[in-house]
């Protein structure tokens, strides 16, 4: 089964899940901010994807930190930033059981579900 994560007011998560639901594709959607988030399973995608890769720069959480710790980020930082709350990863964050997609596109769904 393909899980999706992310939180449940995000815009960008509503399009992809509605895309998903517009295609036909089950999937069981975890809200990550609601359910929290297993340290195995972030230490998974930071081995796949990176930390950085992760580290959603782009949110509201990200521009609240202080500008100190925005310029000091680093691994283990960012990881405790993660395991802290949630919001911080970038999303949606797509498992397909052999591989983890960050972030959404049409195109990149419609090639994973042709």
């Amino acid at each position: 089964m393909i899980t999706i994560y992310g939180i449940k007011n995000c815009a960008t998560m509503k399009k992809a899940m509605q895309w998903l639901d517009e295609h036909g594709v089950e999937y069981r959607f975890h809200d990550y901010r609601k359910h929290g988030l297993d340290e195995a399973q972030l230490l998974a995608w930071e081995a796949e994807l990176g930390w950085d890769a992760l580290l959603n720069r782009r949110g509201q959480l990200w521009r609240k930190l202080p500008q100190e710790v925005r310029d000091s980020i680093d691994r283990d930082s960012a990881l405790q930033l993660m395991r802290d709350n949630p919001g911080i990863i970038k999303r949606p964050l797509l498992d397909l059981g052999d591989r983890q997609v960050l972030g959404f596109d049409p195109k990149t769904y419609a090639a994973l579900f042709p």
